[in-house]
């Protein structure tokens, strides 16, 4: 049992089962009816996805010190309440089901699920490791 991290809109891993959307924005040109079955989410989960403010600033860090800002205040939205508890929960999950969460970005080395795959470790999640 483990969480995948995935980009969304990918194909589905076989077992993946459900898919969390942490994304801030539903896609953009697809009906609500169609999310599951184009592979973006089952689920949307908007509580770990970063702020309409951050996500901007994450889409112009261009360089180290952007990405690193963004990452720092990105770790301090999830030490609120609401996203401390759904990392606690889907931590727990991990053990004893496979699901994955994504994020539509391209790169997970410049995304905030690169982050998540840290801070649900830290919570004791297993997590599908990186694909070499």
């Amino acid at each position: 049992m483990a969480i995948r991290i995935v980009q969304l809109g990918s194909p589905r891993a076989p077992g993946e089962n459900l898919r969390l959307g942490t994304v801030r924005r539903p896609p953009r040109g697809v009906p609500r009816s169609e999310f599951a079955r184009r592979d973006f989410y089952d689920v949307w989960l908007p509580a770990l996805s970063p702020s309409p403010a951050l996500v901007s600033e994450g889409r112009a860090a261009t360089d180290a010190a952007g990405w690193n800002r963004f990452a720092r205040q990105f770790r301090r939205e999830m030490k609120q309440p609401e996203a401390q508890q759904w990392l606690s929960v889907l931590a727990a999950f991990s053990h004893t089901t496979h699901f994955s969460i994504g994020c539509y970005c391209e790169e997970e080395s410049h995304c905030h699920r690169s982050l998540l795959r840290e801070l649900l470790a830290q919570h004791g999640a297993t997590i599908v490791p990186l694909e070499a």
